[in-house]
């Protein structure tokens, strides 16, 4: 990409709707518009194209950048580091075992008293069904509160890094890399994209993966197939977001028990497992209530129903049933490789050294997206701001 391109781009992003997503969260996908989706894909690849032609992109001359992962987390933790580092910010990490939270520290406070010089705060809350989101949502208002009582000179904004209900990092990541990959937001109406099901021998995976896939791309007019066993249903509240993306947009939204089915003919397939969410309904209610013993019988239970689908694998036979056996092979990462990192897992290991380098490709793209959130949540005019970064060529590394 080159900085014709790069000017190119900036127009674009110019004649876009996308003020509202200045000091405002990014939570969910669906609660942005075509434009404000748009203009985070775009400053993504203008960010990554300044990059490229070693043009600094530095926004800020001191601040913070606020981590909190509830979870683990190896891609996001370090994509977002490297998003604040992008854009000039210190990154800090909130460790909860290290400060006042188990001492009784209200949420409100931790939030305010890790604000004093913040302007990105991203938080990772995925495990427990009717908590992330929730969790996101207090943080946002005590931080809001916090600077209307003039405790907080900025109010910083919130990027979601993965909730119970959507991964919108990850799957708008996933979409930038397929929009890349085809040629334009454009190419991808009427391709058929296969959210599958697939086996692990783990339990409790979070549903957002698969939830962020079917609530985003079916905005593009793609044909969203949705495949899993029965009783490894998602939340119906996505399913109905889903389904008016495609009233709106065309394309289809469509759900199978049947793997093979979902394979057929598929441009694009993104075989994970994750829990269902009857179960990790019961899950967060047996963790409410410190049922140590409840949770271990759930646990055996739903490893033995995942064992009754070792067949939900991702194999060379399927992917010769995609689309001239040549689909898009998408991860979240890290995968269950069978004979690998398991026994027996989402993906044979053909497959996956076959998809290696489109894999990290995809993965490469998280930073861009995550800094693209950043930057339209704390720049009024971004195209402006983009444009005199691109005319200004600060180098980045000095030659």
């Amino acid at each position: 990409m080159n900085k014709l391109g790069i000017a190119e781009m900036i127009r674009k992003l110019a004649a876009l709707k996308a003020d509202k997503l200045y000091l405002n969260d990014f939570l969910l996908t669906w609660d942005k518009s075509d434009d404000e989706i748009n203009a985070t894909y775009l400053v993504a690849d203008i960010l990554r194209g300044l990059r490229v032609n070693n043009i600094s992109s530095k926004i800020f001359e001191s601040g913070l950048g606020i981590s909190i992962f509830r979870d683990n987390s190896t891609r996001t933790r370090f994509s977002f580091a490297s998003a604040c580092n992008l854009l000039g910010l210190e990154m800090q990490d909130l460790d909860e075992g290290k400060s006042q939270i188990a001492h009784g520290e209200t949420v409100r406070e931790t939030a305010n008293m890790i604000s004093f010089m913040a302007e990105i705060i991203g938080i990772r809350d995925d495990m427990f069904i009717g908590k992330g989101h929730t969790y996101m949502l207090e943080v946002s208002e005590a931080v809001k509160q916090g600077h209307l009582a003039g405790v907080l000179e900025q109010r910083p904004t919130l990027v979601n890094l993965q909730c119970d209900i959507d991964h919108p990092t990850q799957t708008m990541a996933d979409s930038l890399h397929l929009i890349n990959e085809f040629g334009g937001i454009d190419k991808l109406r009427g391709k058929k994209i296969a959210m599958t099901w697939a086996y692990s021998p783990s339990y409790g995976k979070p549903l957002s993966v698969p939830q962020g896939v079917v609530g985003l791309m079916t905005r593009f007019g793609m044909d969203v197939v949705l495949a899993h066993p029965k009783g490894y249903e998602i939340m119906p509240e996505v399913e109905e977001v889903a389904l008016k993306n495609v009233a709106h947009t065309g394309g289809s939204f469509t759900k199978t028990n049947n793997m093979a089915e979902a394979f057929k003919e598929a441009d694009i397939v993104y075989p994970k497992s994750w829990a269902s969410f009857a179960a990790m309904e019961k899950r967060t209610k047996l963790y409410e209530q410190n049922d140590r013993d409840g949770i271990a019988a759930l646990e055996k239970e739903l490893l033995q129903q995942n064992a009754e689908h070792k067949d939900w694998e991702c194999t060379e036979q399927l992917m010769a049933s995609t689309k001239e056996g040549k689909a898009l092979y998408l991860h979240c990462l890290p995968a269950d490789i069978t004979g690998v990192s398991c026994k027996q897992g989402e993906v044979a290991a053909s497959v996956f050294d076959r998809y290696r380098d489109p894999l990290y490709k995809e993965a490469s793209y998280k930073p861009y997206i995550i800094a693209a959130m950043m930057f339209l949540s704390r720049i009024k005019h971004p195209a402006d701001t983009l444009m005199e970064l691109l005319e200004k060529r600060t180098k980045r590394v000095i030659e």
